[in-house]
């Protein structure tokens, strides 16, 4: 079982690396608030590689036009690293059952373990 902490870049809960995954759990830090809160995987509803398509998809386009624009570049790089092997961390675009979504960096051993809860 992976662990480990990841950032998030935008969406519903804290920007930045005050993120973890823990135990199978996501422990997430929402704005203005001290306590992460506990989301168990089974409250995920959809995992995928950031790309621009994935952005307008899951996270719609209210609130996520700037995300779309900066992922152009990085996406790119990541897919270059991704592909020579030497890359370990993955940009991807999340939501939850409730409707929360996120966009996020973590190490692929992560992305792998969210993924794959979506097929339990």
């Amino acid at each position: 079982m992976a662990f480990g902490s990841f950032e998030i870049h935008a969406g519903d809960f804290k920007k930045g690396k005050d993120h973890q995954f823990v135990g199978g759990k996501l422990l997430m830090k929402k704005p203005g608030k001290f306590f992460r809160e506990t989301i168990p995987l089974d409250q995920l509803g959809a995992v995928e590689v950031a790309s621009e398509e994935a952005v307008k998809r899951i996270g719609g386009t209210v609130g996520w036009g700037v995300a779309g624009g900066v992922l152009l570049g990085p996406v790119g790089l990541l897919a270059g690293l991704l592909a020579g092997g030497r890359g370990k961390d993955v940009t991807f675009v999340c939501k939850l059952r409730d409707g929360r979504k996120f966009m996020a960096t973590a190490p692929s051993k992560v992305f792998t373990e969210l993924s794959a809860a979506l097929f339990k």
